[in-house]
C-alpha cells in the first residue's frame, strides 16, 4: 500500500505551498493529462494517465512510496476522493482542495449559488438531470461527454430556459456562453464544461435564505392544500378533491429527479402539489381553460411545470418517458396507452366498480400489481357535527415491479 495518498484538487491558479510539498515528494501521480504536464511533477515520478478512478485506485493501493492523485476542482465534491476512500481499496487520503466547477462557474456569472441545485449528468443520469432542470429554477450540470448542454437541450424540448456555459474553465481556453436551451445543440463544446441552466422565478428568499439549494420549507404546510385553493371559482373535477389527492401522492411518491405526468389536471391542484414535491410536472388537458388555470396555480405557488393543451391519449405520443403518471380523465383507453410507456407507478380513479374493474383489468394484463381501494370521505361542520359533504371514489394504482427503481 502507498505510504502516503494526497489528493490535490487544482482549479488553473497556481498552486499553492502544500500542494507543491507534496507533488515534490511523489514517486507515483495519477492526473489528467494536463495535471501531468504541470511543471511541478517529478521527472522520475511514475504518472499514471487518470481515466477509471478505481483502476488507478488500485495501482495506488499496490504502489510502494508515496501517491498524489491531480483533479480538477474541489476533488471532495462529486470527485475522485469517495473512490479513493471506497473499503475496497484501504486508501486514507489527505486532501488539499480546491476551487469547485460549480463554485467557479457561478464567480464567472456573477451569481450566487447556494439557492442552486447540483446534478452531474451522464449516460445513466441524463434523464433525470433534464427533469431537475425542469423543476428548478437554478440548477448547475456537471457534464461529460455525450451528456453536455447538446443533449441538455435537446431533452428540453418544449420548455425554455438560458444556459450559461462555461468550458474548460481555469484554463487559457476557458470560455463562458450565454445561450438559449434551443439553441445549444446548434454548437460543439469543448470539454470539461459545466452549465448552469435558468428559467423562472429566483427560489430563494431576497435575504439569500437559509439552507442551500431548495428550502423545503418554502410556501403553505401539507401534502395538499385546501379545494378552495385551487381552481379560481370554477368547481374541482371529482378526481381532484383533497383527500383523493392526498392518497394518489402518497400511492406516487413523487420526488426530485423524477418526472411526472398529469393527465386531466384540470384546475392543476396535484400537478402543483407533485411539483412541490420536487418533481418535473407535465400537465395536461384538452380544455384551454384548465391549462390556464393550472399555469395560473404554478405560478400562485412559485413552481416549475409544463402544461401542455391537447387530447390524450393523441397527445401522448410527443412527451418525454414518465417516471409516475396520474390519470385524472380519460378512463381505461387512457390507462392502458400510459401503461404501453411503461412508468414506474399509475394511479386513477373511477366513480363505479364496473369502470374500475376495467381499468384494473387492463394495468393486470400489462404487467403491473394492482391496488384498488374504495375511499370515502364524509365532510363535517363541526359546529353542529352534520354532514356538509361527501365524496366516493374507486383508487386504482398500478406497480410495475419490474423495473428497478432508479436513484
Amino acid at each position: 500500500m502507498a505510504d502516503r495518498v494526497t489528493v490535490i484538487g487544482w482549479d488553473g491558479s497556481p498552486l499553492t505551498e502544500a500542494a507543491r510539498s507534496a507533488l515534490g515528494a511523489a514517486t507515483l501521480v495519477a492526473g489528467a493529462a494536463h495535471h501531468l504536464a504541470l511543471p511541478e511533477v517529478p521527472p522520475l515520478a511514475e504518472r499514471i494517465r487518470l481515466g477509471s478512478v478505481a483502476l488507478a485506485a488500485r495501482r495506488i493501493a499496490g504502489h510502494r512510496g508515496t501517491a498524489v492523485v491531480l483533479a480538477d476542482g474541489d476533488p471532495g465534491f462529486f470527485g475522485v476522493v469517495r473512490t479513493l476512500r471506497a473499503p475496497e481499496f484501504g486508501l486514507e487520503v489527505e486532501v488539499v482542495p480546491g476551487v469547485s466547477s460549480v463554485a467557479a462557474a457561478f464567480a464567472r456569472a456573477g451569481m450566487p449559488w447556494d439557492d442552486a441545485q447540483v446534478v452531474v449528468a451522464h449516460s445513466r443520469t441524463l434523464r433525470r438531470a433534464v427533469n431537475v432542470c425542469r423543476a428548478h429554477a437554478k440548477v448547475a450540470v456537471l457534464t461529460s461527454p455525450g451528456a453536455g448542454p447538446a443533449e441538455l437541450g435537446l431533452l428540453l424540448a418544449g420548455v425554455h430556459r438560458t444556459f450559461v456555459i462555461c468550458e474548460e474553465l481555469g484554463t487559457e481556453r476557458e470560455q463562458v456562453s450565454v445561450v438559449t436551451s434551443d439553441n445549444a445543440p446548434d454548437h460543439t463544446w469543448r470539454d470539461p464544461n459545466v452549465v448552469i441552466v435558468i428559467g423562472g422565478p429566483a427560489s430563494a428568499a431576497e435575504d439569500g435564505g437559509w439552507i442551500a439549494g431548495r428550502d423545503p420549507g418554502t410556501g403553505p404546510r401539507g401534502w395538499v392544500q385546501p379545494d378552495e385553493a385551487y381552481g379560481e371559482g370554477a368547481a374541482l373535477g371529482e378526481g381532484e378533491t383533497e383527500l383523493l389527492r392526498a392518497a394518489q401522492l402518497a400511492r406516487l411518491g413523487p420526488r426530485v429527479g423524477d418526472l411526472v405526468w398529469d393527465i386531466g389536471c384540470g384546475s392543476g391542484a396535484f400537478a402543483v402539489e407533485a411539483a412541490r414535491a420536487g418533481a418535473a410536472v407535465i400537465a395536461v388537458d384538452r380544455d384551454p381553460a384548465a391549462c390556464a388555470r393550472t399555469d395560473a396555480a404554478a405560478r400562485r405557488y412559485g413552481v416549475q411545470l409544463q402544461v401542455v393543451h391537447g387530447s390524450a391519449p393523441h397527445v401522448l405520443e410527443d412527451l418525454p418517458e414518465p417516471d409516475v403518471v396520474r390519470v385524472g380523465g380519460g378512463g381505461a383507453a387512457v390507462v392502458s396507452a400510459v401503461a404501453d410507456r411503461r412508468p414506474q407507478r399509475i394511479v386513477a380513479h373511477a366513480a363505479t366498480r364496473d369502470a374500475a374493474e376495467l381499468v384494473g383489468r387492463d394495468l393486470t394484463e400489462h404487467g403491473y400489481r394492482v391496488e384498488c381501494a374504495l375511499l370515502q370521505s364524509v365532510e363535517l361542520d363541526t359546529r353542529a357535527w352534520r354532514e356538509t359533504e361527501r365524496n366516493v371514489a374507486f383508487l386504482l394504482s398500478g406497480v410495475l415491479s419490474d423495473r428497478p427503481v432508479i436513484r
